[in-house]
């Protein structure tokens, strides 16, 4: 059967994306943030899936204020790079799998989680930032990506948000749907966005090193804790778009150690966490966790 065999846990901040597509990561400002990555791209090489599902939220590129699902899952072929405004990013086109897409969707939607199926749809940086960051810089026209992607919108944008308890249980119900899929393959799953940042307002520019790292030592050693963070917490401690960190409990949710909403079996293995603050008014958060 598959089998999810890690976590991926990272921000998805654009300006991450520039500046790897400028070739600014050498520069003082951002050398920083690129060298805790360096274990990481290495241990992708090392640990390659078959397939990631990659939980993001879209920032008003396939969905708009017209149209928003709580939840939407890619099952289609490929996925283009979105032009957010000043073109697509300078990456390959992302690979779907259109199989295992479509089985967990039927198998969530059949554990009573409402999935919206998106069977066309470009990707912003939400997606494409991430990838970079874990798999390094590809040429666009002749590179590839290492694996195929399953794409998993949340919205964390417009009022009323899923809750982190929410998330939380729709990891568990995303790795029963792959652990009921009949081919023996690798998956990863990446809860991305966040960490603390507010871009507007009387606190834009808001970073809350402390609570970010406390959240970030619930997730790792009491996810159960931290799913149940109400969302006036993430908004009072993290700001407005501190909110994102609830899909990262998608991921969480997901392996092996959680049943039942608690956390039962052997914790995961922490490989690799690191923070950093600022990245364009943003903290960055990074954890990879391996089941045992």
């Amino acid at each position: 059967m598959a089998k999810i065999t890690a976590s991926v846990f990272t921000s998805h901040v654009p300006a991450i994306g520039a500046a790897m597509d400028l070739g600014k990561t050498q520069e003082d400002y951002w050398k920083p943030l690129f060298a805790g990555y360096e274990f990481s791209k290495q241990w992708m090489k090392d640990n390659k899936p078959d397939v990631i599902i990659l939980v993001f939220n879209d920032h008003a590129t396939a969905f708009s204020l017209d149209m928003i699902p709580t939840f939407a899952i890619g099952t289609a072929a490929q996925y283009l790079p979105a032009d957010e405004g000043w073109g697509p990013r300078p990456v390959p086109v992302v690979k779907g799998h259109p199989e295992l897409a479509s089985h967990i969707a039927h198998s969530v939607i059949q554990q009573d989680f409402d999935l919206t199926i998106v069977n066309k749809m470009d990707v912003d940086h939400g997606l494409t930032v991430p990838l970079s960051l874990m798999c390094g810089e590809q040429d666009p026209v002749k590179g590839v990506w290492p694996c195929p992607v399953i794409p998993f919108a949340v919205n964390v944008v417009q009022y009323p948000l899923p809750s982190g308890q929410r998330c939380f249980n729709l990891g568990q119900a995303i790795r029963k749907a792959v652990e009921s899929y009949d081919e023996d393959i690798n998956v990863h799953i990446w809860g991305t966005g966040g960490m603390s940042h507010q871009l507007q307002g009387a606190r834009a520019g808001l970073i809350n090193r402390e609570w970010d790292n406390a959240w970030l030592d619930q997730l790792i050693n009491d996810p159960v804790a931290a799913a149940a963070t109400p969302h006036i917490d993430y908004v009072r401690e993290a700001g407005s778009e501190g909110i994102e960190l609830v899909m990262w409990l998608i991921a969480r949710g997901a392996m092996s150690d959680i049943e039942g909403g608690q956390a039962t079996g052997p914790a995961p293995q922490l490989r690799h966490r690191f923070y950093h603050v600022p990245a364009s008014n943003t903290a960055v958060g990074h954890v990879i966790l391996e089941n045992v």
